[in-house]
């Protein structure tokens, strides 16, 4: 395996850890409350899932940008690369549901855009022809990495402002509202600007189906 695909691979294996950290941070509590218990103490999820979001970003960018420049595009990495983009994103969209920073209805539009394409893809597949992702869907996932690197930054300042590392977070909420209101309504219009794009590029395979 090509160091492109292990870094395709190595997104899968940083998503499971972003998972374990904003689900830890969902579970926090400190001794004082009711259940508390020295596994449930870690107060650092949403800084961890940070770190971790943007290193699986970081490898999203590095992956193709080294097939590219050393012609190591594979089959594996044009089908696996925007898998594991997916994955990482639902992945996202959905830890973040709990703490009302993206509304249900807006990751399920998202999540639902994804399965459509990738469906799209496997029909492809079947007859033998490989659908790399387009220009198109590179900067709808960059628009939301960012949307999602936001709120997690968001959350990330809340427990250092909570740790007493840092004050004065009196436009916390105003960003995170009116902030995040304004990446969601943008993301939700690349998704589907995209995803309509996408279909209508390879209509034909429908109409061969």
């Amino acid at each position: 395996m090509n160091l492109p695909n292990r870094l395709t691979v190595a997104r899968l294996y940083i998503t499971a850890g972003f998972v374990a950290s904003m689900t830890l941070a969902w579970r926090w509590k400190s001794p004082g409350d009711p259940g508390w218990t020295p596994l449930l103490s870690w107060s650092w999820g949403y800084t961890a899932g940070l770190i971790l979001f943007v290193a699986a970003s970081v490898t999203d960018y590095f992956d193709g940008a080294i097939a590219r420049r050393r012609n190591l595009v594979t089959d594996f990495g044009k089908l696996m690369d925007p898998v594991a983009d997916k994955v990482l994103m639902a992945a996202a969209f959905i830890c973040l549901i709990p703490e009302h920073a993206i509304p249900a209805w807006a990751a399920i539009v998202i999540i639902s855009r994804e399965f459509l394409i990738t469906g799209l893809r496997l029909l492809a597949l079947s007859k033998g022809i490989i659908l790399p992702a387009d220009k198109m869907g590179k900067h709808k996932t960059v628009w939301q990495m960012v949307t999602v690197i936001y709120f997690l930054l968001l959350l990330a300042l809340s427990e250092f402002e909570r740790a007493g590392c840092i004050s004065g977070l009196f436009w916390w909420f105003h960003a995170w509202h009116y902030g995040g209101a304004v990446l969601i309504t943008a993301a939700l219009f690349l998704t589907l600007y995209s995803a309509c794009g996408y279909l209508w590029k390879n209509r034909a395979l429908f109409a061969a189906a």
